[in-house]
């Protein structure tokens, strides 16, 4: 599994692919807030297909609504927690 800069590309190319963005991959900030009118501004929706994305693309499993809020902050947080260790 790629880790560091590769990682992150990798996951803007699954969301902009999974969740069809109008936007390059390039363009989307590590750190930039997911959802919300000052980030992305992906919805509850979104949120879904973006857990299921993850899960076929990186094997990362969210267990419950908490959890997922704390990993899908950002880019950034998304890597963080594909990153650990096992």
């Amino acid at each position: 599994m790629s880790q560091g800069p590769e990682l992150r590309l990798k996951i803007k190319e699954v969301m902009v692919e999974e969740l069809m963005l109008d936007q390059d991959a390039e363009s989307i900030g590590d750190t930039v807030p997911i959802f919300g009118a000052g980030g992305l501004g992906l919805d509850s929706v979104d949120a879904l297909q973006l857990v299921v994305a993850l899960d076929k693309h990186f094997g990362l499993k969210i267990g419950n609504s908490d959890e997922a809020k704390g990993v899908l902050e950002s880019v950034e947080t998304i890597a963080r927690e594909i990153e650990k260790p096992a």
